[in-house]
């Protein structure tokens, strides 16, 4: 069986690479306002963060630390898991166009290919430095952007 050439935002021209995602910035703006993940991520935990006081122990500020960390890491299991069903349950075919886009699919044909295609394809994208910081670079501006929305 032939390999599909996995042409993705990691390996395109750099001129189909600022197209495409120009494409892409438009798909994602009804993605994230679809599945509400700036609003999943913005939540506060469940359970205040404890504050160490001035004269705690090393003992207790030890437990405190673990206490908020243990609070941090709850909160980053719910929202990853809310985020998983806001993107792939209830949204799957506008995490779906995303992917395309990303692949250069059209998202009328996102079927046509296996889904091993688009999950090498998201592998390398996020696993290539160059391109995972030109995506987070714009996080401070989309921050900025939502405040208040």
């Amino acid at each position: 069986m032939q390999e599909i050439m996995q042409k993705n935002l990691a390996n395109c021209k750099p001129t189909e690479f600022f197209k495409q995602t120009v494409r892409i910035k438009k798909a994602a703006e009804g993605w994230l306002k679809a599945t509400k993940i700036v609003e999943i991520l913005r939540r506060p935990p469940e359970r205040e963060y404890k504050a160490i006081p001035a004269q705690a122990t090393a003992e207790e500020r030890a437990e405190i630390i673990r206490e908020n960390a243990k609070i941090k890491q709850d909160l980053g299991m719910k929202n990853l898991s809310d985020i998983f069903d806001a993107a792939f349950v209830d949204n799957p075919e506008k995490t779906l166009e995303i992917l395309a886009l990303c692949c250069f699919v059209e998202p009328e044909h996102v079927d046509d290919y296996p889904i091993k295609f688009y999950l090498r394809a998201f592998y390398d994208m996020v696993n290539d430095p160059d391109i995972r910081d030109f995506f987070t670079s714009f996080t401070p501006l989309g921050q900025q952007n939502t405040v208040g929305a």
